[in-house]
């Protein structure tokens, strides 16, 4: 048992009174489940740049309240990059990267990212920018995709019957 200090506050109080939040990365921005996985690297599209491949696929709208609402990020390391400590590494450095890009919230899809090797030697500004482009090139391509497909659902519709 540890003494404390009369009329200093319990570590646990401390850390939420004041200080900084740590920032985290919610369960509904990520890809949690073994088959949401399999679904985007089998019938998903591939983005690649110098240290990351992303696997994206658009999520159809469901009508359940519950659905998740915007993207969903999945990160997978293989045991080929490195030792648990690498890996595990890589995962921070992308978490960060993704956390502090943003998420784009105008469509629903699920995004899969890949790290090469070259992550761990980069630097952190370089992996930062590459998730940037790499959402703003998957948001475009969705977007234009979803909207295609919204005109041709429309057009159909309004198309006469014989």
């Amino acid at each position: 048992m540890t003494a404390s200090v009369p009329g200093e506050p319990k570590r646990r109080e401390a850390k939420r009174e004041g200080g900084p939040r740590k920032a985290t990365f919610p369960r509904r921005v990520r890809l949690l489940r073994h088959a949401d996985f399999e679904r985007v690297y089998k019938l998903g599209r591939r983005h690649f740049s110098a240290s990351l491949t992303a696997f994206y696929l658009l999520r159809p709208p469901t009508q359940a309240s519950g659905a998740p609402q915007g993207v969903r990020i999945g990160f997978t390391v293989g045991r080929a990059l490195g030792g648990a400590v690498q890996r595990n590494r890589m995962k921070r450095r992308l978490r960060e990267a993704v956390r502090l890009c943003g998420v784009p919230a105008s469509v629903d899809a699920d995004v899969v990212i890949n790290p090469k090797k070259s992550l761990l030697s980069i630097d952190f500004a370089a992996v930062v920018n590459e998730v940037r482009r790499a959402f703003v090139v998957i948001e475009q391509k969705l977007v234009d995709k979803a909207g295609v497909a919204t005109e041709n659902r429309i057009s159909r519709s309004q198309k006469p019957e014989a």
